[in-house]
């Protein structure tokens, strides 16, 4: 048998970074995925933050 490979799609999960500053209670999350060999720095989307009701900035965590 052969060896498999690791794949490069990896799951992340994206966390507003503007609602700790607002004082509201409650985070806002995604999970989604991104390909590790051509994106291996973090990742920063615009994303819709139902708690504030605007979109706002979301970047990986660990």
């Amino acid at each position: 048998m052969a060896k498999k490979a690791k794949g490069n799609r990896i799951q992340v999960i994206l966390e507003c970074t503007e609602i700790k500053q607002s004082g509201l209670p409650g985070t806002s999350r995604y999970i989604t995925t991104k390909n590790r060999k051509n994106t291996p720095e973090r990742l920063e989307l615009m994303k819709y933050n139902p708690i504030l009701k605007k979109m706002t900035l979301h970047k990986e965590i660990k």
